[in-house]
């Protein structure tokens, strides 16, 4: 039996289905040379934007078709399309996808793969290591709390243990993977923010080696936000022995806390160039999309991290056309991106997204406009000459978002 992975989206699906293809090895699989050689092929899929879903029910038609001279062909759906049938509480998306992929053999849960399979890496010098799955801040425009759920924590031991072994394999970089990197540990620390609620006294969390911490309390709006272990993490990554580099992503901004900063600014081997997705440049938009920032904190984020990290570059994920977008606030965006001086933006033209708030709104703005929209931004960021010094790295971004509209 041989198996073939097709993966769409972005680097979270691919350290997934490193995992699925352990999870089939186990089962006696053996990888195929290509798609056309598989006995079971495994659609890993993306729903961040409609191109990047329509894509799979094309390749699923195409194999469809092949089904019908190979009668032992066996397609397999898994990831974020999965993810979103089964959260979506109208029940609506699993009805359509049930009628609109009737070729399908089977629909996978990914989190009936776990992390009980190590992964099956082709990269043997750089690593995908997910250190949480899911997000809860309920964006206007995003379904990942739907394709991915609520967001869980992977214990903090089984993290660092991983890392040290990647090392110990000759490892030299690894990316440190999470919807909301910013926020790791907040779900493990509950009980302890409960407990030192009920006693009054300050709570803390013992790390694997035995050292005891404060977790770090993130502040937005004169108010603690939410408690997070992401900052002693990325240190305790950065101390292992070996590894040259390590990247995070994604991080949302207004959980970069300080001690956040301070680790980077410490530790030379942690990657200077760091993703921060603004989504927008204007506080009405910002506001409508449920991002809990304003412009003048998102700047004001940048210029505290190129303070304290004199070599900070940055990289961002910009959305056009979102609902009620006028010019002027896209003008914003533009001045923005103009002081922010970003090395790679990953730009998409909205597309509202199954059970999210802003399938509510009216998705009036013409993709016309929404294609001149993506093409101002990415001829003034990704083909100027600072986008153009870095263009190498751009096909191991960080989502598949610049081309959504360049398709």
């Amino acid at each position: 039996m041989k198996y073939f992975i097709k993966t769409f989206g972005c680097q979270a699906n691919v350290a997934d289905s490193e995992r699925v293809a352990s999870f089939y090895e186990a089962r006696g699989f053996t990888p195929a040379v290509d798609i056309d050689d598989a006995d079971t092929v495994i659609i890993n899929t993306c729903v961040v934007r409609q191109k990047a879903e329509d894509k799979v029910y094309s390749l699923v038609h195409d194999l469809a078709e092949k089904k019908k001279v190979n009668k032992n062909l066996k397609i397999i759906i898994t990831g974020c399309l999965v993810g979103t049938a089964n959260r979506e509480p109208t029940g609506r998306v699993k009805k359509y996808l049930r009628d609109r992929l009737p070729g399908v053999d089977e629909f996978l849960p990914i989190e009936e793969v776990g992390f009980d399979h190590q992964p099956l890496r082709q990269d043997k010098t750089k690593a995908l290591v997910p250190i949480s799955n899911g997000c809860n801040n309920l964006c206007t425009f995003c379904v990942v709390p739907y394709s991915r759920g609520r967001e869980v924590s992977r214990p903090f031991a089984d993290i660092i243990h991983e890392v040290e072994h990647l090392s110990q394999q000759g490892y030299k970089e690894i990316t440190l993977l999470g919807q909301n990197v910013n926020s790791y540990g907040a779900d493990i620390l509950q009980p302890l923010v409960a407990e030192g609620k009920k006693t009054g006294k300050e709570f803390a969390y013992e790390l694997p080696g035995g050292k005891t911490v404060v977790p770090v309390m993130v502040k937005h709006l004169g108010r603690v936000r939410i408690p997070t272990l992401f900052p002693y993490l990325l240190e305790e990554a950065a101390k292992t022995k070996g590894l040259e580099k390590i990247n995070f992503i994604s991080s949302n901004p207004w959980d970069f806390s300080d001690e956040l900063i301070e680790v980077i600014s410490k530790y030379d081997n942690i990657n200077r160039e760091i993703h921060l997705p603004v989504q927008s440049g204007d506080n009405k938009v910002l506001k409508n999309m449920n991002r809990w920032y304003t412009r003048e904190e998102y700047l004001d984020l940048i210029q505290k991290i190129r303070a304290k990290v004199p070599t900070a570059e940055f990289t961002t994920d910009i959305i056009v056309g979102f609902p009620g977008e006028s010019e002027e606030q896209f003008k914003q965006t533009v001045d923005l991106c103009r002081q922010v001086k970003f090395n790679i933006a990953y730009i998409s033209g909205y597309s509202p997204r199954p059970g999210t708030r802003g399938e509510q709104l009216a998705d009036a703005i013409p993709w016309a406009e929404k294609k001149r929209r993506f093409h101002l931004l990415d001829e003034l960021i990704n083909k100027s000459q600072i986008g153009a010094t870095v263009k190498n790295r751009r096909t191991s971004g960080y989502s598949n978002s610049a081309l959504h509209l360049a398709d």
